[in-house]
């Protein structure tokens, strides 16, 4: 996969400014960087809800056989980095990103699956506003993984979570990868968590690659 050459100013002031990037298919990779150094801005643009000033924020490249370059149109699953909950059920609200390939029941098992792996089960009738700030990211990535993307984009998908949570969240993360062999790309501001889930982590620094 082939990431566009992007720049993106706000009132003339140029936050996002880097070239292509190419990262390998099926992978994870971790987006790294100080606070403003443009890591959320490219998350945005590359998930279609921010535009570029330049570049392509959806037609995503890759490589063909023969090593020429082609236009895909990928689907992109974006985790924002302020996560959402809303008012409804725990699991009323993961079962809102079903999987349309999947039958209710399958949908079902699936959201279960989900609750229980990342510690939410007892929580499941609970009124999801009521979730502190760390249940709702949990909350947030169980409903993202509940389908199949090309690329996952999660932005500081553990920020708000406490330190016992971070090894069943990244677990999670890694079994979804494995599970179906999407590209993902982590934004976070932990060198740790990154060498711990990523094969390739690029820098960001004042929105360039450092």
């Amino acid at each position: 996969m082939i990431l566009p050459a992007l720049k993106k100013a706000y009132q003339g002031q140029i936050v996002l400014d880097i070239p292509s990037i190419e990262i390998a298919d099926g992978s994870i990779v971790a987006i790294c960087g100080q606070n403003g150094s443009g890591k959320s801005t490219l998350a945005k643009i590359l998930a279609g809800i921010e535009k570029p000033d330049t570049g392509s924020s959806i037609d995503l490249s890759a490589r063909s056989d023969n090593d020429a370059t082609i236009t895909k149109r990928y689907t992109v699953g974006y985790l924002p980095q302020q996560s959402y909950a809303f008012h409804m059920s725990v699991r009323s609200n993961i079962l809102l990103n079903k999987d349309p390939k999947k039958t209710a029941q399958e949908n079902a098992a699936q959201a279960e699956t989900l609750l229980k792996k990342i510690g939410l089960e007892s929580m499941a009738k609970k009124n999801a506003k009521k979730l502190s700030g760390g249940e709702t990211q949990k909350m947030a990535l169980a409903r993202l993984l509940m389908k199949p993307y090309d690329l996952l984009i999660l932005d500081e998908p553990t920020a708000s979570m406490d330190t016992a949570s971070l090894p069943t969240a990244e677990a999670l993360i890694r079994d979804y990868q494995g599970r179906t062999g999407c590209t993902i790309l982590i934004i976070t501001h932990s060198a740790e968590q990154a060498q711990r889930l990523a094969s390739q982590i690029i820098h960001l620094e004042d929105g360039k690659l450092a």
